[in-house]
């Protein structure tokens, strides 16, 4: 069984790329942590680090043991702060996943509501597209998941929330098709498409371009909307995405145009089947339930 403690040096020499940086970040000696590092390497039986002249690189069994840590570590880290809730008030961490649309601006209200109450809960987002966040769900990391049009599962409690989002498409204000009030599926035709990664969304994107009887180009994906902003910038493509979530007033090169006919999502909150949360956890659903739950 490896210990945490070694878990937390392997991450430390892996960020440092120095086996003497991160001995002195830990405040230990140099040949002690090496020494911890081989024997970390025997115990796998694997090559976790090269060591060259002027930095430490990670081998590929040395990066898979990267991510499990820092998911180890993120676990543990949760779990000791619900064993140290207050009897008497309400502390310790909420880990939230959300991807990117406005409905995050109403949760950030409840959020500071709470904190004016409370303010030794401290809340943490994980922001990513619904794979991701699944992902960490399924692993216990967080506590739940806003997500858009999600895959339905058993595995999963979930509800959905009185938000929709509009999709449409993120352009130069230079384009031709920057002309037009909406941009139907047929116009995209043969242009270079920026697509969101989410497997959800692919589906829902596929159905309406095979409506159309139009066979999309897509030349990029993203999974987070400022990098597709960045390509749309440099004219490498049209992004699909979601409303309001780049400022394309005044000056900004880049404006929005909604699909024709109109495509919305629905957004859902989804926590992990039969899971068991933190009194901060069930404060936090409590009081959406209190703002959302009759809308």
């Amino acid at each position: 069984m490896i210990e945490t403690r070694l878990l937390q040096y392997f991450l430390a020499v892996a960020e440092e790329q120095s086996i003497t940086k991160a001995a002195e970040y830990l405040h230990i000696s140099q040949p002690t942590l090496s020494k911890q590092m081989m024997d970390l390497e025997e115990n796998l039986g694997k090559q976790l680090l090269v060591r060259g002249r002027k930095k430490i690189t990670l081998t590929e069994d040395g990066l898979y043991l990267r991510g499990r840590a820092q998911e180890i570590i993120s676990l543990m880290d949760k779990t000791e702060s619900a064993f140290r809730e207050n009897e008497q008030s309400i502390s310790g961490d909420v880990y939230i996943g959300c991807g990117e649309h406005r409905t995050t601006f109403s949760i950030m209200q409840i959020i500071r509501e709470i904190q004016e109450e409370y303010p030794d809960i401290q809340f943490h987002f994980f922001s990513s597209n619904a794979d991701a966040i699944i992902e960490r769900l399924n692993k216990g990391i967080l506590d739940m998941g806003f997500l858009l049009e999600p895959e339905i599962s058993p595995r999963y409690d979930y509800r959905k929330l009185p938000f929709h989002e509009t999709w449409g498409i993120l352009l130069r204000k230079d384009s031709p098709l920057a002309s037009k009030k909406e941009i139907s599926f047929a116009e995209l035709a043969g242009l270079p498409l920026i697509m969101p990664s989410q497997s959800s969304n692919k589906g829902l994107m596929a159905s309406h371009f095979a409506k159309a009887e139009v066979e999309p180009r897509v030349v990029c994906t993203y999974n987070l909307i400022y990098n597709a902003g960045l390509m749309v910038e440099a004219g490498i493509g049209y992004a699909l995405c979601i409303d309001e979530l780049i400022n394309t007033e005044g000056s900004h090169p880049l404006t929005f145009r909604p699909l024709s006919p109109g495509l919305t999502s629905d957004v859902y909150l989804f926590t992990k089947k039969y899971q068991v949360f933190s009194k901060a956890a069930k404060l936090f659903l409590n009081r959406l339930e209190s703002n959302f739950g009759n809308q």
